[in-house]
């Protein structure tokens, strides 16, 4: 079963609890859970730094190519 996330837990423990600065225990709380951590970890690789490429005014200005590295050679 998966773990909720922080925003959840707190809608959640908001319906049924509260106490003074209960908000920042609950964070200290989420962000010291192991569980949380490693269930709830942002699973997508960090992009490179995107730039803005100006509409070329003339043929083959601009080339832009994408790199494709470490695939596995096929059998035939």
């Amino acid at each position: 079963m998966g773990h909720m996330s922080e925003d959840r837990t707190r809608e959640r423990v908001s319906r049924t609890a509260w106490w003074p600065k209960w908000e920042q225990e609950l964070s200290e709380y989420i962000k010291a859970c192991e569980r949380f951590q490693k269930e709830n970890r942002n699973h997508e690789k960090k992009y490179g730094l995107l730039q803005h490429i100006e509409e070329p005014k003339h043929l083959w200005e601009t080339i832009n190519m994408d790199w494709v590295t470490g695939l596995v050679l096929g059998g035939k």
